[in-house]
């Protein structure tokens, strides 16, 4: 194995409240995170919050947290969100540079949770200053985490995972020494379809595919989680944030969504981290480390569970997590062509416009013609990354008549 990650201990300042800034506030887990700063106004100072076109979610919570700093990306909201702000003092901004200016801030945290690749130049800004920033933005290591990760090393800052697997995986492999670690394992929930044959799955319908069994998400991972590609995202994740290779990181269904991650250790003992399905759990560690505090989630009856089980994932059933690893194997810029070609396809099935197996047909077919196109280079720079970032979704948008057509 490589060198010890990023990821490290800092000391916690000690009698001021901490400084923080949310990014996308109005998401899912920005209101897990807004949750958890309601209950702990008299620790936390909140220097901005952000939202993409949510201005009244967004005004609501800036007077609730008391934020110096309200920013909606899309300017056309702008008006709104000035006058529900309203003899509040809360400045008010709009525009993507305002959302990167916010992270600019002075704030000790910074909750990093704008989806998509829009996330990674406001992420990249609060990563210059050095700041600590709890990671719950996929792309940013999807599609430019060796550049991420050196960044972050170069400037100072601290990575904390929020995402419950890579959340559950640091706090487990604090029990040994990096060296010790023999690989690691995330868990599966297996989604909706987990029990579905090849034929219902083809079939699924958008309602059916957001129904997920154990977890509240927004569409997007709502999605990702019934092809099974935010495991394969989520591999990807795991390789940067702890140094791993691939067959160092395994995946396993598991459908109780108990167990988060595990680490094996070279005597073989392997230790875990159980919680139950809520955010706000693996939130709270990031919002609070290296200390801990309460949280309204519910606790977790082994006695009620009863059992725990665990499977191999089925690849013929969800290709996406065979084509994530594979991406993860080629290197370069595929992990940045399969995230962007996979965003596009889960719009277009939302959209009704192309079918549920046909998310990943497109990924695949998107990848193919990057690879003959010699597109998958790595990126040298985070403006090439954001660069193949396009180039991927437009040959993705290019190869959705071909694939849908296919796929009737």
């Amino acid at each position: 194995m490589k060198a010890a990650p990023l990821i490290r201990a800092q000391s916690a300042r000690q009698n001021q409240p901490r400084s923080v800034t949310v990014l996308g506030a109005t998401g899912s887990v920005g209101a897990s995170t807004v949750d958890l700063l309601r209950a702990q106004k008299n620790s936390y100072a909140v220097e901005a919050v952000t939202a993409r076109r949510n201005a009244a979610g967004l005004a609501k919570i800036a007077r609730e947290l008391g934020a110096r700093l309200a920013v909606i990306a899309d300017d056309d909201y702008y008006s709104e969100l000035k006058a529900a702000l309203a003899g509040s003092g809360i400045e008010a901004a709009a525009g993507e540079q305002a959302v990167i200016e916010a992270a600019q801030r002075p704030a000790d945290w910074v909750m990093a949770a704008i989806s998509g690749a829009t996330g990674l130049r406001p992420t990249m800004a609060a990563i210059d200053r050095g700041a600590t920033i709890a990671l719950a933005n996929k792309e940013c290591l999807v599609c430019a985490g060796s550049l991420f990760m050196g960044r972050a090393a170069a400037m100072g800052a601290t990575v904390l995972p929020v995402d419950s697997e890579h959340n559950a995986v640091f706090q487990a492999l604090s029990a040994g020494a990096r060296v010790d670690v023999r690989r690691v394992i995330i868990t599966a929930s297996g989604g909706p379809f987990r029990t579905w044959p090849n034929d219902a799955i083809r079939a699924a319908t958008p309602e059916q595919a957001l129904r997920h069994p154990n977890w509240s998400m927004g569409p997007k991972i709502s999605i990702d989680s019934a092809t099974m590609m935010n495991k394969g995202l989520e591999l990807i994740e795991a390789h940067h944030l702890f140094d791993l290779e691939s067959d160092e990181i395994d995946v396993l269904v598991h459908p109780q969504s108990v167990v988060h991650g595990l680490v094996e250790f070279r005597d073989g003992s392997m230790v875990a981290q159980l919680g139950p399905p809520d955010m706000r759990v693996p939130i709270a560690h990031c919002l609070a480390w290296p200390a801990r505090i309460s949280t309204p989630a519910p606790r977790l009856d082994l006695r009620q569970i009863g059992s725990l089980t665990f499977q191999e994932p089925d690849l013929q059933r969800f290709p996406a997590l065979r084509l994530a690893r594979e991406a993860l194997i080629r290197g370069g810029a595929a992990p940045t062509v399969l995230n962007a070609a996979n965003e596009v396809g889960v719009d277009e099935f939302l959209a009704r416009r192309l079918g549920f197996a046909a998310i990943a047909a497109l990924v695949e077919a998107t990848l193919e013609a990057a690879e003959a196109q010699g597109l998958l280079q790595e990126p040298p720079s985070l403006e090439a990354a954001l660069a193949i970032d396009h180039n991927a979704r437009q040959l993705a948008r290019n190869l959705l008549p071909e694939i849908a057509a296919k796929a009737c």
